[in-house]
């Protein structure tokens, strides 16, 4: 009896359950039609451009409104789930604009092909044009977006819309310089990108997940000799982003087009708030954008957050951990918040963001606490200028803050057929280390600070050296070496000698003929650097499986292998090559 209470029992807690979860499922898609039926969502919407290219865009609003309003765009090659997309226009609606995300040629709806970069400037004014006609935009237009929609962003500016009246760039790209290549070196991780994006209308997750075949293949490259511009047939997939991208190694018209260069700079008038991080993988190519600007049109005012994050981590406002590192609690922000406030600020008449202490805002890390400067080259009010010698204890030689007085050098061999030693590990992971790897170039470390410092800025220098080939690519790498013994990588620069002097034409070394290299392009960051700490430099001919092997023949790099190898590589580093390392005193 007891047996079949306990069944009858069951089986009623279980059609109650049941009706329960039906009501709930009810309630739910009675709230998501309720939420639904508050906007007006055109998700299908197709722009013809002049030369009869197609992008495909959503539009949302709020079906109250009856009145234009500015309008938030997004202009994006990353064509993600709709509903992430639409949450995102859903957000701009509720907070008083019309939401548009548009497509990248060759996108979604879109029939074109996809080429990455090739037309998103003069496609971006049309579709600026064809939003600035719509009865619901009252002529204003806002711009945001991280990493390829911050790229879209500067490309808007080439051939600036009357009715673009700002941009909020995350992370932004600058295709050519920082992708798919830094200092005209091309850097492995943006092979498989391509595909991400290429392979189909939307995005290849599958493709995008499979660490362990890149991986497998940049070995592969590596262990084989094979020239660069075997990568793709390595792989076993033909990659023709990757192969248009190569044949471009000069910064030259391909990637100019692309974005403002020098003197369009000049054109550009709206405000700009901009995001970035201390450990964006791209942040050459965000700032850029920022110093051409100062440069060619000083007037034009615009601001930038930056603190200790990543490329992913500073378009969520933050990461609590970055590389194995714990950021300071301040550090963490609301990006959207300050967005939003900003877009209220230059498109609504509103108040500027609290937030923007000044034109620069940073977080000192180390410090716990955000500095504001009145411009990027106001961040700091000196340097600290070491000289590299050849005075050696244990495995570091010193950093000297006196010229020497004779010429003395450091010679070092790199045998390009050896691929069981790798030269120049310049990547912050992770950023701080219990030793740093000196088996290879050369270590240079200076005595214990008298008393704490803030390093503020990027750091540059100027490398003298000779070579018996006819190019080289270098590194320079530097670290705080804390009082408890620990490495802090704070930046870093990598770059081809050829084009030291000038991005978008080579000029081949001299064998044997001393050469200046300067260097300014490295990251930028803030640090707090304690009492007796150590500031190290590491330098070293960058030869290693994730980017481009330079044999130094003088031909085009990419075509280059082990049978170009000859002779290994003899680098003399003189000492009287020195770095300048930007301080706020």
């Amino acid at each position: 009896m007891r047996t079949i209470q306990r069944i009858l029992l069951f089986i009623f807690f279980f059609i109650l359950f049941k009706a329960y979860c039906f009501d709930l499922r009810q309630s739910q898609d009675i709230i998501k039609t309720d939420s639904d039926s508050l906007y007006s969502i055109q998700d299908n919407v197709m722009i013809t451009t002049k030369d009869g290219g197609s992008i495909s865009a959503i539009v949302v609003k709020r079906k109250n409104v009856t009145k234009p309003l500015p309008v938030i765009l997004q202009y994006t090659i990353y064509v993600r789930d709709k509903g992430r997309d639409l949450e995102s226009l859903k957000e701009a609606a509720d907070r008083g604009y019309i939401g548009v995300v548009a497509y990248t040629r060759g996108k979604r709806y879109s029939p074109n092909k996809i080429y990455p970069y090739e037309t998103d400037a003069k496609d971006a004014y049309e579709i600026i044009d064809w939003i600035s006609k719509q009865l619901w935009c009252n002529g204003s237009v806002g711009m945001y977006g991280g990493s390829y929609n911050g790229f879209t962003q500067w490309a808007a500016c080439k051939n600036l819309h009357p009715a673009l009246k700002t941009i909020v760039p995350y992370v932004a790209n600058r295709p050519g310089m920082g992708h798919p290549m830094e200092n005209n070196i091309f850097i492995n991780p943006n092979y498989e990108w391509a595909f991400y994006v290429g392979n189909n209308k939307f995005l290849d997750n599958e493709v995008n997940n499979d660490r362990k075949r890149f991986r497998k293949m940049m070995f592969d490259w590596w262990y084989s000799g094979a020239a660069y511009n075997k990568m793709d047939s390595i792989d076993g997939a033909p990659n023709k982003w990757f192969q248009r991208w190569i044949m471009h190694p000069d910064f030259d018209q391909y990637w100019q087009d692309m974005a403002p260069f020098q003197k369009e700079f000049a054109k550009i008038n709206i405000p700009v708030l901009a995001f970035d991080g201390y450990y964006n993988d791209s942040q050459n190519s965000s700032l850029y954008y920022l110093r051409e600007l100062q440069k060619y049109n000083p007037k034009t005012p615009y601001y930038l957050v930056i603190g200790p994050y990543g490329h992913f981590g500073t378009q969520r406002g933050g990461e609590p951990v970055i590389n194995d590192y714990k950021v300071d609690e301040v550090a963490l922000f609301d990006i959207k918040k300050i967005t939003y406030e900003w877009f209220d600020y230059i498109l609504k008449s509103g108040k500027k963001p609290e937030f923007l202490k000044d034109r620069i805002t940073y977080e000192v890390m180390g410090s716990n606490e955000w500095r504001g400067a009145s411009g990027l080259d106001k961040m700091y009010n000196g340097f600290l200028k070491f000289y590299l010698s050849d005075l050696k204890k244990d495995s570091f030689y010193s950093l000297v803050t006196k010229k020497p007085s004779d010429k003395r050098y450091l010679e070092q061999t790199v045998d390009f057929r050896d691929r069981e030693n790798s030269n120049n590990d310049y990547y912050p992971s992770p950023i701080v280390r219990k030793e740093i790897d000196a088996s290879n170039g050369f270590v240079f470390i200076s005595q214990p600070m008298d008393k704490a410092i803030l390093i503020n800025g990027s750091f540059l220098g100027q490398l003298k050296l000779s070579i018996n080939k006819r190019d080289a690519d270098i590194g320079v790498t530097l670290y705080e070496l804390t009082p408890n013994g620990e490495y802090f990588h704070l930046s870093y620069y990598i770059g081809r000698a050829s084009y030291a002097k000038d991005i978008t034409k080579r000029n081949l070394l001299k064998p044997g003929e001393a050469t200046v290299i300067d260097f300014s392009n490295t990251h930028l960051i803030s640090k707090h650097l304690d009492k007796g700490s150590r500031l190290v430099v590491a330098v070293n001919v960058n030869k290693n499986p994730f980017s481009q092997l330079n044999y130094g023949t003088g031909k085009d790099v990419s075509t280059e292998t082990m049978k170009d190898a000859g002779e290994p590589l003899l680098i003399k580093w003189y000492t009287d090559s020195y770095v300048k390392i930007p301080v706020l005193k």
